[in-house]
């Protein structure tokens, strides 16, 4: 059976190896064969390759520039700092080299020191999109609200950002005096549940609210005050002006003292009534927890965040609780390996949308997950929420708190700098115990 075309890695692969062969001691090749392999997800043979490198180039400061973007990939963050720090001793005015010192620091959730990176860059010149991005990445997460917000506008320019231009004239954040504004919808579910929260700042400003909205999203969104839901990906409607709903925080002037409360959920009757159905009445003392172990599986940094159902199941064992999956998409299949499957009741196969979502999330006591969208969800809901999220979290978890501003019901379990899952689990296991002896002593006392 004749082989399929080259990948272009691949290609590169093949020709870097090449290279190799004819001179074995080019320490440039030998990293450039290793950025290839990072690509490709081989990141031990990769690092092989770097070492090599700087074997035979110790001062090329690139090499060490590219072994640190890897040990950054490998969680090796203080081993990633020196790295960059090196490249940067080396040639300390290259622009691409202090820009891979930033992101490694940011993803090694050293924010202050990628902010006095950020504007020795800055600095340097040239201001570009990515750089403006990076910055505001970096003041989200710190909290800096006022200045994040205004830099994240500059998403836009960035060419690998995956948005819909919207055409047509942007929204200054003033009043709308009638007239009709499109907010456009980007990035995910979780996004458009924590922006939805502003419709109702928008229509304070007198116009009419055109939302655009995905279809599992459609009914427990049904209640905002806006006057026409647009389909996601449809034509564009007619409008006066338009803003991206993410852009909602920096045109609504939000600090981080002045987080709007979550958005009302719309929860339709008969999602209450079929979630009731599903999971029977409740018993006295006994804790109803819904599990979430894994975000959409094509994030492209779900495999940092997501975590598998077998180190979740220690929750089971905790005397008085009851395990629920809500979990969805690949992901479920795993419940499938378990031996019994009276160990956790499966509500994935009876939710359709966010709303049977909500109505199940409603009747349960908590809510144990890693990051994704239904965290949005249970926080607006202000159904107790525990989230375990991943050493440099999204940054509506900020930089080091156990609370958000932007969820008050939502409870952080943040992972440490080795970025392992089990001092995480284990946290949330030992909480989980005491939360359930409180509910056991409850249940005494009304019977007593």
């Amino acid at each position: 059976m004749p082989a399929g075309p080259l990948t272009a890695d691949e290609t590169a692969l093949r020709a870097t190896e090449e290279m190799l062969r004819a001179n074995p001691r080019d320490g440039g090749a030998w990293s450039t064969l290793g950025i290839v392999l990072r690509r490709l997800g081989r990141l031990d043979e990769a690092m092989i390759c770097h070492r090599r490198g700087l074997e035979f180039d110790p001062g090329n400061a690139g090499i060490w520039s590219n072994l640190g973007n890897l040990l950054t990939d490998l969680g090796r963050h203080a081993e990633a700092a020196e790295a960059h720090a090196q490249a940067m001793r080396l040639n300390p005015d290259n622009p691409q080299l202090l820009f891979n010192a930033i992101i490694a620091r940011r993803q090694g959730a050293a924010y202050r020191e990628a902010l006095f990176l950020l504007d020795r860059a800055l600095a340097l010149g040239p201001v570009t999109p990515a750089l403006r991005w990076e910055r505001a990445l970096t003041l989200l997460q710190v909290g800096e609200y006022e200045q994040g917000f205004r830099e994240y506008e500059a998403r836009r320019h960035i060419a690998s950002y995956r948005t819909r231009p919207t055409p047509g004239a942007a929204w200054n954040g003033g009043p709308l005096d009638g007239r009709r504004i499109f907010l456009s919808t980007e990035q995910g579910f979780g996004d458009t549940l924590m922006a939805a929260r502003y419709v109702d700042l928008v229509k304070a400003r007198g116009g009419r609210i055109l939302f655009e909205c995905h279809p599992e999203l459609r009914r427990v969104l049904g209640g905002l005050p806006v006057d026409e839901f647009v389909p996601a990906g449809s034509d564009f409607p007619d409008f006066d002006v338009q803003a991206s709903q993410m852009s909602l925080p920096y045109l609504c002037g939000t600090t981080f003292d002045s987080v709007p409360p979550p958005v009302r959920l719309h929860v339709p009757p008969e999602a209450r009534t079929k979630a009731a159905r599903v999971l029977g009445p409740a018993e006295p003392g006994i804790l109803r927890v819904g599990i979430i172990w894994s975000g959409r599986v094509t994030f492209a940094d779900n495999k940092r965040r997501a975590s598998n159902l077998s180190r979740f199941l220690r929750f089971g064992t905790v005397p008085g609780v009851r395990l629920y999956s809500l979990q969805k998409g690949p992901p479920e299949e795993q419940l499938d390996l378990m031996s019994s499957r009276l160990l956790v009741t499966p509500l994935g196969p009876h939710i359709e949308d966010f709303a049977d979502t909500a109505a199940l999330l409603e009747q349960l006591d908590l809510l144990i997950m890693t990051d994704s969208s239904t965290a949005h969800l249970a926080g607006s809901l202000g159904t107790p929420v525990w989230n375990l999220v991943q050493y440099m979290p999204y940054w509506v978890y900020g930089d080091r708190a156990t609370a958000t501003p932007w969820y008050p019901s939502m409870r952080l379990f943040r992972q440490g700098s080795d970025e392992d899952w089990e001092p995480v689990l284990d946290a949330a296991l030992e909480a989980l115990h005491e939360l359930a002896r409180a509910r056991r002593t409850a249940g005494k006392s009304c019977g007593a």
